[in-house]
């Protein structure tokens, strides 16, 4: 493990990079209210969005206090990235932890993310997931429905077809059966049992996300094509 903090960023960039990921150390980025200077800028490419990490490497002898968490929290609202992750091998106090459960920042020790590397970046990735099919949620049902059916992404009364109030269904059934990390289970909801039918059974959190992903890619291009057209 690295001992200045230079070598600890470069460590982290480079597991995110044996990911699969795309990672760049020292970033300034620039916030609605100002610029910000990150330590690892990781970057994951979806059709059509780019989804942004930002990580921050605390190379301490000391735990994290809550201050740094929320600090964190800020430079993400004020960027517009989707997740912070905050490393740490010293550790974090309670009020650290606290802080940053169930926010946009995740708090580890780069240790604890090689050792569970897949498992931490799909839970990550399944709550990205989740962000995004309640963006998707409220896109959807803000557009009129005539202009619904005139983009495609739902049927007239009686019409057979793409429907995205079923993708939100099915993506909905999924996440929340991941969250729970019981597995192997099968879908509950009558669209996902009729999308996969009945003896579907899905064995891991990275099975859960490859199903998911091109299903809420697509309902993602559908919305943004119908807004617009709409002009919106």
């Amino acid at each position: 493990m690295a001992t200045d903090w230079s070598d600890y960023q470069e460590e982290a960039a480079a597991l995110f990079r044996s990911m699969g990921l795309d990672a760049s150390t020292n970033v300034t980025i620039q916030g609605v209210r100002t610029k910000h200077d990150i330590d690892v800028v990781v970057k994951s490419h979806h059709a059509g969005f780019d989804v942004t990490w930002l990580v921050e490497c605390k190379c301490w002898n000391s735990r994290v206090s809550k201050l740094h968490v929320l600090a964190l929290r800020e430079i993400v609202a004020d960027t517009g990235a989707d997740r912070g992750i905050l490393l740490c091998e010293a550790g974090f106090q309670s009020g650290a932890i606290e802080a940053a459960n169930l926010t946009t920042v995740r708090v580890a020790s780069l240790e604890r993310l090689r050792a569970t590397a897949g498992g931490e970046i799909s839970a990550m990735r399944l709550r990205e997931l989740y962000d995004r099919v309640e963006a998707c949620r409220a896109q959807y049902w803000d557009i009129p429905k005539d202009e619904r059916i005139a983009h495609g992404l739902r049927q007239g009364i009686g019409g057979w077809g793409y429907s995205g109030t079923l993708v939100l269904e099915i993506c909905d059934d999924l996440i929340v059966r991941a969250f729970r990390g019981v597995y192997p289970f099968r879908p509950e909801s009558l669209p996902a049992l009729v999308d996969f039918g009945r003896d579907r059974q899905f064995a891991s959190p990275e099975e859960v996300i490859a199903t998911i992903a091109p299903m809420v890619e697509e309902l993602e291009c559908k919305i943004a094509k119908a807004r617009q057209r709409a002009g919106a």
